[in-house]
């Protein structure tokens, strides 16, 4: 019997092995996350500056102008974490979500919703410090990172889909989807004016689309099929070189077909000599051709 604690490193290293789109995500978010952890120790040594320019480069701002300057950040700001446990907590919530999430949906579904869960989220924060008063003199520097948005979408998509699945969890036993994705949704909206506005509004943004994702899917409509690679269809036209040839005089055409009824003619009196069997396959194709005119 193999010790605990090496089946669970077995078990880590197989998953991350795998070529598919869940364990591709963590170990980016993961991967990530440690380059900034190296960038901050050799920046502290060096005394030259610290990670906050990471930040400020790859985090999506609240200010329009500032998102205009750097426009990648929609995207890079949903794998950016900014402190461990804030990477392990969403990487355990996308393992146990993802999970669930495939065991109904493709690995293709379950990327797209990562990413459009982030768009989501970003759209939400950034309409949100802008719409609202409270926001306005923390517009200009604030800024949204972290998975967590992307995450909420997969988590919320599962529960929409199967509302009924259950869950066991520790010193709770069973509990419903329907019911963990509404307590995610209700904390954070009861936690905006409590602290990590911009946040908490992004869970929301990112929690809608899942919730609208897998409602049209229950409504038979997989808005993902947009992005499926239609096959090429070839158009191959009939008889293109006839196009290209000059019309036959009345004295060609009739040239030809003597030829060609004088070759028949000599197949039928071998036919009639010797029988079919005696004709070669040249023949026999010939004369099937000439018998389709």
């Amino acid at each position: 019997m193999r010790p605990l604690g090496i089946n669970i490193f077995d078990r880590i290293k197989n998953f991350f092995l795998q070529k598919n789109a869940l364990s591709r995500l963590m170990l980016i978010n993961i991967v990530i996350w440690l380059i900034c952890l190296f960038i901050s120790v050799f920046t502290w040594l060096f005394n030259v500056s610290d990670i906050s320019f990471v930040t400020k480069l790859f985090a999506v701002p609240a200010d329009i102008s500032s998102l205009t300057d750097k426009p990648w950040s929609i995207f890079t700001y949903m794998f950016l974490q900014e402190e461990f446990w804030h990477l392990f907590f969403n990487m355990l919530m996308l393992y146990y979500g993802g999970q669930i999430f495939l065991q109904y949906f493709t690995q293709k579904q379950l990327l797209l919703t990562y990413i459009f869960g982030g768009l989501f989220g970003a759209l939400f924060f950034i309409m949100s410090f802008n719409i609202f008063p409270v926001f306005e003199n923390m517009r200009d520097s604030a800024v949204a990172l972290g998975a967590s948005a992307s995450v909420l979408s997969i988590l919320i998509a599962a529960a929409t889909y199967q509302p009924e699945y259950k869950l066991n969890l520790f010193l709770l036993g069973e509990v419903k989807m329907k019911w963990i994705a509404i307590i995610f949704v209700v904390i954070d909206l009861l936690s905006i004016p409590k602290g990590n506005s911009g946040g908490h509004i992004a869970h929301l943004g990112g929690a809608l689309w899942g919730f609208l994702y897998a409602f049209m899917l229950r409504k038979d409509f997989d808005i993902y099929m947009i992005f499926k690679r239609q096959p090429r269809i070839k158009v191959k036209s009939r008889n293109t070189d006839n196009h290209h040839q000059r019309p036959k005089t009345d004295e060609q055409y009739n040239a030809e077909r003597a030829q060609e009824q004088q070759e028949i003619d000599k197949i039928l009196d071998k036919i009639a000599k010797n029988g079919y069997s005696s004709l070669s396959e040249k023949e026999k194709e010939y004369l099937f051709k000439q018998s389709k005119k």
